[in-house]
């Protein structure tokens, strides 16, 4: 699924891929049995993993590549659209840029509100911004310290998997890290898709996360996160509050609002 929303600069985005009903991770790294539409599957390049997309009937596993330059000099780059090829293909168009796939949780708390943070205005991009708690997947939790364990994904299956549990995994240290909540205080992720944003071609993958706290408990926890340097303030917001600060959002991360909205829908005509 592809959908384009206009706004200004850096609040653009593209949905790459939506899954309303949402999806485990062994259900995500299935996918490839079950269907032959284009689906998202991570290029892992040291220290980030990079986002791509091939058709799975045709591509068997997850694949690691050397990424062609780092994310500072290529998406972040004053001329980071030279580096884009002319294609629709999104894998194609990106080739050259490092593309790191980020990650961000939708957190409900049991009194069904949403977690936002703003985001630090000492943080080099977007500070004073609105976002859903997140960061990015580590190579290293599944044994790829270099770029030299890129060639044994290609052959093994078991690291494959492993590559498919890291993305979940790594919500779940995200969200306690720049939260404070306890791990066993949240449920299992589910992926609902990936967005990016159309200003430095920068994707996340976004889950759903229950909290089986309140959000005033959580703004108790929040005052001791690890990470809560990088922000200055939790939100715990309504589905309308949530609609009005999505315009101080980065694209990427409206796009994560969107896939949640598509959640939502699909959940109330189930």
């Amino acid at each position: 699924m592809e959908e384009k929303i206009s706004c200004d600069g850096g609040h653009e985005f593209k949905l790459l891929l939506s899954c309303p009903s949402g999806l485990s991770p062994s259900q995500l790294f299935s996918m490839k049995h079950t269907t032959g539409f284009p689906i998202p599957i991570l290029l892992w390049s040291s220290p980030f993993p990079r986002y791509g997309t091939q058709e799975f009937n045709k591509v068997h596993h997850f694949t690691m590549e050397r990424s062609l330059g780092t994310f500072v000099g290529t998406n972040l780059s004053p001329i980071w659209e030279r580096y884009l090829v002319q294609s629709e293909d999104d894998c194609i168009q990106c080739q050259h840029t490092s593309s790191p796939l980020g990650n961000g949780a939708l957190v409900e708390t049991s009194d069904k509100k949403i977690l936002v943070l703003q985001r630090s205005n000492k943080v080099g991009e977007f500070p004073g911004y609105f976002v859903f708690p997140g960061g990015h997947p580590e190579p290293q939790e599944v044994g790829i310290i270099s770029h030299d364990g890129f060639k044994e994904l290609n052959q093994c299956r078991p690291i494959n998997s492993k590559v498919s549990q890291e993305m979940f995994d790594s919500i779940v240290r995200e969200v306690v890290e720049e939260i404070g909540a306890p791990a066993d205080s949240l449920s299992s992720p589910i992926f609902i898709g990936i967005s990016r944003r159309v200003l430095n071609v920068r994707p996340t993958a976004f889950f759903f996360i229950k909290c089986n706290l309140q959000s005033d408990e959580i703004q108790q926890l929040y005052s001791s996160a690890e990470d809560g340097f990088e922000s200055t303030q939790l939100y715990a917001v309504s589905m309308s509050d949530l609609e009005n600060m999505a315009s101080k959002m980065p694209g990427c991360h409206r796009g994560g609002f969107a896939l949640y909205k598509l959640m939502e829908q699909d959940a109330n005509n189930s």
